[in-house]
């Protein structure tokens, strides 16, 4: 029985080790607030501040100090999976999901993806692509 509960301990030890987390560590957490002087990086704000991922975590972000910035609830929420930050109009961010920056002066529209998660609530990344799908849906 010891045994396999040890085996059991390495396989999911292993497991673990391989999964992407979204936790920001805290040696990154003080290097990105200090780089950012404490204040949120589109209104200045030095309340209510949270660790955001410049490339979307659901798009594959990693948890490096250089795609990690400090912004305020309120600009991380109207950010969400995308690169602005709608209560401000700035550009926050970058938007991996379509392997561009949107911006209307590129000439780039993009807009929401029309599929689903396995859950059956509508995807929240955000496509250029034709068909309406990111590339998790095409």
């Amino acid at each position: 029985m010891k045994s396999f509960l040890k085996i059991l301990f390495l396989i999911l030890l292993s497991v673990r080790g391989f999964g992407q987390s979204r936790y920001v560590p805290e040696t990154t957490k003080k290097i990105v607030y200090n780089r950012d002087a404490g204040r949120c990086k589109c209104c200045g704000s030095t309340t209510d501040l949270e660790f955001d991922h410049v490339i979307p975590f659901s798009c594959g972000g990693g948890n490096e100090a250089f795609n990690v910035q400090l912004l305020c609830l309120s600009c991380n929420r109207s950010k969400s999976n995308s690169c602005y930050c709608k209560i401000h109009n700035r550009k926050v961010g970058l938007n991996c999901c379509s392997q561009s920056s949107t911006s209307s002066s590129e000439g780039i529209e993009s807009q929401q993806c029309h599929g689903t998660t396995q859950k059956g609530m509508r995807c929240r990344n955000h496509t250029t692509n034709s068909s309406g799908r990111c590339y998790l849906h095409l």
